[in-house]
């Protein structure tokens, strides 16, 4: 196990979620059921923006990430991709 002080810069934003410490049962619900009860705790997390651009960039596809769903994060990629912000 890696000590906090040893976390790379570009995810030293992880330690400041309001998710830190919560149940991460709760951020990956079953059949998309319970996605409110994350988004509520993603609802004014300091790193909210943060944590959603880290699961857009690397295309992580199950869970809640910066408040965002799974169909979420998709839709957010495919208007990107439209606007040419994104690579397909």
């Amino acid at each position: 196990m890696r000590n906090v002080h040893e976390i790379p810069d570009e995810y030293a934003w992880m330690l400041e979620g309001s998710c830190r410490g919560a149940d991460t049962r709760a951020f990956f619900p079953g059949n998309g059921l319970g996605v409110e009860a994350a988004q509520r705790i993603c609802r004014g997390c300091p790193v909210q923006n943060e944590c959603l651009e880290y699961a857009l960039q690397h295309r992580i596809e199950q869970g809640v990430w910066g408040g965002a769903s799974e169909r979420e994060r998709r839709r957010i990629l495919r208007q990107r991709r439209r606007a040419g912000t994104v690579p397909s």
